[in-house]
């Protein structure tokens, strides 16, 4: 019973910070982070306020996101209650409470004192950490000690290395996004594959840094494409991987689309909201597949030893040629 009450809580939590990053691309998207005036936790001074459209869209973010730390306090206190000895656990608590406070911490900035782009844009990204950092608390708590095990399956150190380093890469091409969104430069290219109808419109003012974040999203596509090409060869022995890897490549392709939705409509707030959603899933996976690449802390084997315990992996065909590090 407690364990079930700990698990549901975990996935309100997760469930919860998504709601909040899509609030967060909504008040962007709309305008409305000046909705309550300078005034935070407070709008317009007011515990309850005069409502505009604009106010109601960031006071209501305000509350949500209230809710979502007593959601993620009670679910921390929950998963360390019951599963502290396991190390991944210890990791991802204190990644979901620093790094939920400090978007809180940097959406009253936002509100109270004037910010360059760059810090703005920076908001979005603390956001994707706390949405990951929850998520894999909420998966890791209904598989552990069950699907978990294929970790013990290990990968190549290079494979390892490859996902870690897609999941920096697009860290950095959504810091692009955001970045292009709070420079209002989101429609400097007014069609899309082609930007103003060339193929290469130069990397100078806001047609450079649409340009740039356009180039940087296909070698993201690409990147994903080419993770799923390897991992397709070892669906047998590591589908966790290989299933992970069919949702990303879809979810990154469907990104590109939707990034195309946005030129296309004119910045239509529904084209925006289901951008920002389609990435925050896509960094989920992401970030789960982070952790599949690695072997389960020993302590864990231990405790639930797996048959395959220390296998090595060895795809029966490997597209590098090699299987080993």
């Amino acid at each position: 019973m407690k364990e079930t009450l700990v698990k549901r809580l975990t996935v309100a939590a997760a469930a919860g910070m998504f709601l909040v990053l899509i609030q967060g691309t909504l008040v962007t998207n709309t305008g409305s982070a000046d909705g309550c005036g300078n005034s935070w936790p407070l709008c317009h001074g007011e515990f309850i306020p005069q409502y505009t459209v604009a106010t109601a869209i960031e006071y209501s973010h305000r509350l949500v996101v209230s809710l979502e730390s007593a959601l993620i306090i009670a679910a921390s206190i929950g998963v360390l209650w019951l599963w502290r000895r396991r190390l991944e656990f210890r990791i991802f608590v204190p990644f979901m409470l620093f790094f939920l406070f400090l978007q809180a911490g940097l959406g009253a900035a936002s509100v109270m004192w004037p910010q360059s782009d760059e810090v703005r844009a920076l908001h979005f990204g603390v956001s994707l950490i706390a949405f990951a950092s929850t998520l894999l608390t909420a998966v890791l708590a209904y598989e552990q000690n069950g699907r978990d095990k294929l970790r013990d399956r290990r990968v190549p150190g290079w494979l390892a290395w490859t996902v870690w380093g897609l999941a920096a890469y697009t860290y950095i091409v959504v810091y692009l996004g955001a970045y292009t969104r709070h420079t209002d430069a989101s429609l400097a290219c007014t069609d899309w594959p082609l930007c103003n109808g060339s193929v290469f419109p130069g990397f100078s003012g806001p047609v450079g840094i649409v340009f740039t974040h356009r180039i940087a999203a296909f070698v993201l596509v690409l990147g994903m494409a080419a993770l799923l090409w390897y991992t397709v060869h070892m669906r047998e022995q590591r589908p966790d991987l290989f299933w992970g890897s069919v949702i990303a490549l879809v979810l990154v392709v469907a990104q590109s689309i939707g990034g195309a939705a946005v030129v296309w409509s004119r910045m239509d707030v529904f084209a925006t909201l289901s951008h920002g959603s389609i990435v925050s899933l896509f960094f989920g996976t992401l970030a789960y597949l982070c952790i599949h690449v690695l072997p389960r802390p020993e302590s864990a084997r231990l405790a639930a030893p797996a048959p395959e315990r220390g296998e090595r992996l060895r795809p029966a065909t490997s597209p590098a040629g090699s299987t080993g590090d």
